[in-house]
């Protein structure tokens, strides 16, 4: 498959009506970034934080490891690029929520 086609296809999966069948996909990797930090500390003993963003870098890489055995799946690719998008999406909303509220922070001191 050619790359613009993978992208295109991706794009047409991020736009769609997910949302209304799956939920927000920030709050879902919030949600589940809570849900494996939790297992991963209690297993480990370690205090070992997995971000929002780390969840969908983390699908990404499962979907990259799917492409490594079984039948040719261009989903995986599509999904993979996909999971890609939405970390980039949640860091950077991440970074501008902590500017954000730094800036805020500093004028209510200023006060």
């Amino acid at each position: 498959m050619q790359s613009i086609k993978i992208l295109d296809q991706t794009k047409k999966l991020l736009s769609g009506d997910r949302q209304l069948k799956h939920g927000d996909k920030v709050i879902n990797h919030e949600n589940i970034s809570r849900l494996w930090t939790g297992y991963i500390q209690n297993k480990t003993k370690l205090n070992i934080v997995i971000l929002p963003e780390d969840v969908a870098y983390m699908m990404a890489l499962l979907k990259i490891a799917r492409t490594q055995e079984g039948q040719v799946n261009e989903d995986d690719d599509v999904d993979g690029c996909g999971y890609i998008a939405i970390g980039s999406e949640i860091k950077h909303k991440r970074q501008q929520l902590s500017t954000t509220l730094g800036v805020s922070n500093e004028k209510a001191k200023n006060k």
